[in-house]
């Protein structure tokens, strides 16, 4: 079964939100301070708290999720065999692009 024009975007679509915000999501989550509270569920819903209201961490988290909907919306009409490598693949590179774009050292010897 071919892949039609609109699923092929589709999925290009979903690596980008998804390659797209990983670094994002990266770097946001980076500077997070260990948070001690008394127990364990107070210090999550305080870390919770942090994260929910931080609009860095926040933005790219909703991007991520707004890619997984599409792909699994796509995932219904579409062979498995092909969104799969379209997908992961191009959202590899989408995160290695964002991510020297915003100055993570990728390893290699890759020069931009």
């Amino acid at each position: 079964m071919a892949a039609t024009l609109g699923q092929v975007c589709a999925l290009v679509l979903v690596a980008v939100l998804w390659g797209g915000s990983n670094p994002l999501l990266k770097r946001a989550t980076g500077n997070v301070e260990p948070v001690q509270e008394g127990n364990r569920l107070e210090q999550l819903l305080q870390e919770m708290k942090y994260l929910f209201f931080n609009y860095q961490y926040l933005v790219p988290l909703c991007l991520n999720q707004c890619g997984s909907l599409i792909y699994y919306l796509t995932l219904a009409s579409t062979d498995l065999s092909l969104a799969v490598p379209i997908s992961n693949s191009l959202a590899l590179v989408v995160t290695l692009v964002v991510g020297k774009f915003l100055g993570e050292d990728i390893g290699g010897k890759f020069r931009a």
